[in-house]
């Protein structure tokens, strides 16, 4: 295995890990408290993980129905609320020690994996692609769902690590679709995004043809300047933080034409 799969796997592991070291220890009321994810609490977070590693590992769905999924917005959304109603009548524990296991499986299968392995295509959420593609997107749900329950929790923490950078980084990357379909900027339109902090990065937008893409160098005179910190944008394109109540709290500086940045910012949620 090459250097960057092992790292893909390292930060796999470390995220895993990470939710688990989270998790011990926590009472049932802790559980039971609720996230940003509508109608999900931490055991839910932790419950939609392990269920999604119990299916990748090619264990049978429970054979079961929701009572309610009206949250829902997608057959994946109702899928995903099958596997964590299913486990809603066990305690935290329970889902604790499936997850703990269910994990150490899969990182067992990953570190047994060849380069030729991990470069095999397969299908993933966004269509086939590489093995490495999936485990990075798995990556970013981890970490998505570990961030998740640390602010319900009130218990910040590993946002200054490789997972973090990777996960928001992918985030990043989807920003020129953002700027260019989503909230429809004319072409000529350049953007610098600014998101601060250990895992952000700035990324310069262009439009041309309909068309958005990361320049490598700055524009001399964007045409907006967006700044807003880590977690912010990691809430707003995960679709866990209102745009409108982020922009009203002055969370998000605006430079420029503030109505296209403002049009950006409601858009950014990639999230189906």
């Amino acid at each position: 295995m090459n250097e960057t799969n092992q790292q893909l796997v390292d930060m796999m592991e470390h995220v895993w890990s990470s939710i688990s070291d989270l998790c011990d220890g926590l009472t049932e009321a802790e559980w039971k408290t609720l996230t940003d994810c509508p109608a999900w609490s931490v055991q839910d977070q932790v419950s939609h993980m392990s269920g999604s590693e119990n299916g990748i590992l090619g264990n049978p769905d429970p054979d079961h129905t929701p009572a309610d999924v009206s949250h829902t917005r997608s057959d994946q959304g109702r899928h995903n609320e099958m596997i964590v109603d299913y486990r809603r009548s066990w305690t935290g524990q329970q889902v604790l020690d499936e997850f703990r296991a269910n994990t150490a499986e899969r990182i067992a299968f990953l570190r047994n994996r060849t380069d030729e392995d991990l470069a095999a295509e397969m299908q993933t959420p966004i269509g086939p692609a590489p093995m490495t593609e999936f485990l990075s997107i798995r990556i970013m749900d981890a970490w998505v769902h570990e961030q998740d329950i640390r602010r319900a929790l009130n218990r910040p923490g590993h946002m200054d690590s490789p997972a973090a950078a990777q996960s928001v980084n992918r985030i990043i990357r989807a920003m020129p679709f953002v700027a260019a379909r989503r909230a429809q900027a004319p072409d000529g339109t350049t953007v610098v995004l600014e998101v601060a902090g250990p895992a952000g990065r700035t990324s310069f937008i262009a439009v041309d043809g309909g068309r958005g893409r990361e320049l490598e160098q700055a524009p001399d005179s964007p045409t907006v300047r967006i700044a807003l910190d880590a977690e912010t944008f990691t809430c707003l394109g995960c679709g866990r933080w209102d745009p409108d109540e982020i922009i009203g709290a002055g969370k998000v500086s605006i430079e420029g034409d503030t109505a296209l940045g403002e049009t950006i910012v409601r858009q950014m949620n990639i999230m189906p």
